[in-house]
């Protein structure tokens, strides 16, 4: 069997959640108290130029590095086990059916035979990992398995990536698997009706890309990629005022901005990301039988945007609400509560990175 780096285990030892994206890297690192209180013990970014990293492939190598190096050293923390995540589009995960009762080499032999159906490219080049999800609802004998794989090549960069910056990779995972992950915690306090049944619609807005994807319970209903983010954001500032890339979106974080910003800027924003959310949700809509969402959950960078989550609730009629990845944790001496706020939704996939420490 060719391992994925350990995509369905858990890691005991203190674990950092290293999340790369296009415009920066991010750290978490979690613990937890004796009561099974969580504790946010160190979290980070370090910014990235643009094209050092486009659509989860690093291009620029050794800028990528250091800035990891970076950001580890002024988090403070000790750990040097990590867990990063493959972009979804670099893995393939398919859900499989097997006879139940065979042993460790009987199965590991099904899922090699199995997963040929599905890898479009020779298992030589494959790195693959399993686990097993329970007995299978319709056949009392078999049983369901998670099979993902990805190419060996991407695989070998996340782990040189790690090495070169210090680091061991102890867990690699898929960005989508951990961004459900993070969001499970904060999808069992909104104040749903029916927690089980209603459907939760996930938005990660990031500096590039528009992520959805809905969940009921613990299923995948749906998933869409759409090409908006909050760098179109940055450049109606940049346009509008003649800043540089760097300053506006310097002043964007920490609102340092014209007057007129609400009116000229940030209105026309916002009556687009409320139109690509629309069209998202029509595309749910008449791809499945359901025909509405019970909540909305904003994250990524641009799901701080003020005003943003109320737009999107008026302008879809559906509850709306910023998530807030951290929300209900403990947080170490040296995290600010108003930076956790204003940066917390950017950190989904970094804290679903971080809790695979404690998954079972």
């Amino acid at each position: 069997m060719f391992s994925l780096g350990s995509l369905f285990s858990r890691q005991s030892a203190p674990l950092l959640g290293l999340d790369i994206s296009s415009s920066s890297v991010k750290l978490v690192e979690l613990g937890r108290h004796a009561s099974g209180q969580l504790l946010l013990a160190h979290c980070g970014r370090e910014p990235l130029q643009p094209g050092w990293v486009h659509d989860g492939q690093i291009d620029k190598f050794d800028e990528v590095v250091q800035a990891v190096r970076r950001l580890v050293r002024r988090s403070g923390s000790k750990a040097r086990h990590v867990a990063m995540a493959l972009p979804a589009s670099a893995v393939i995960t398919r859900k499989i059916r097997v006879p139940a009762g065979l042993s460790e080499a009987e199965l590991e032999l099904q899922v090699e035979s199995e997963a040929n159906q599905y890898i479009p490219f020779p298992m030589e080049e494959v790195s693959l990992d399993f686990c097993t999800i329970g007995p299978n609802a319709t056949a009392g004998d078999e049983i369901d398995v998670m099979i993902a794989a990805s190419r060996k090549e991407k695989v070998q960069d996340m782990q040189g990536l790690a090495e070169a910056a210090g680091l061991k990779l102890s867990v690699l995972d898929v960005q989508t698997y951990a961004s459900r992950r993070a969001a499970e915690r904060l999808i069992a306090d909104l104040p749903l009706l029916a927690p089980a049944d209603s459907i939760v619609a996930l938005f990660e807005i990031s500096s590039v890309a528009t992520r959805l994807q809905v969940l009921q319970g613990q299923e995948l209903l749906y998933e869409r990629d759409q090409a908006f983010g909050g760098a179109q954001l940055t450049q109606l500032i940049v346009r509008q005022y003649g800043f540089s890339l760097d300053e506006a979106e310097s002043r964007k974080r920490s609102g340092d901005l014209p007057d007129d910003y609400p009116v000229s800027v940030l209105q026309p924003f916002l009556a687009s990301a409320a139109q690509e959310v629309g069209r998202a949700l029509q595309f749910f809509f008449t791809s499945t039988p359901h025909s509405q969402v019970d909540h909305i959950l904003l994250a990524g960078g641009a799901a701080a945007v003020p005003g943003l989550a109320a737009v999107l609730g008026e302008q879809t009629g559906f509850a709306c609400t910023v998530a807030q990845p951290f929300q209900g944790m403990d947080l170490g001496d040296r995290l600010a509560d108003d930076r956790l706020a204003r940066e917390g939704p950017s950190y989904l996939p970094a804290c679903g990175l971080a809790l695979r420490r404690f998954a079972a």
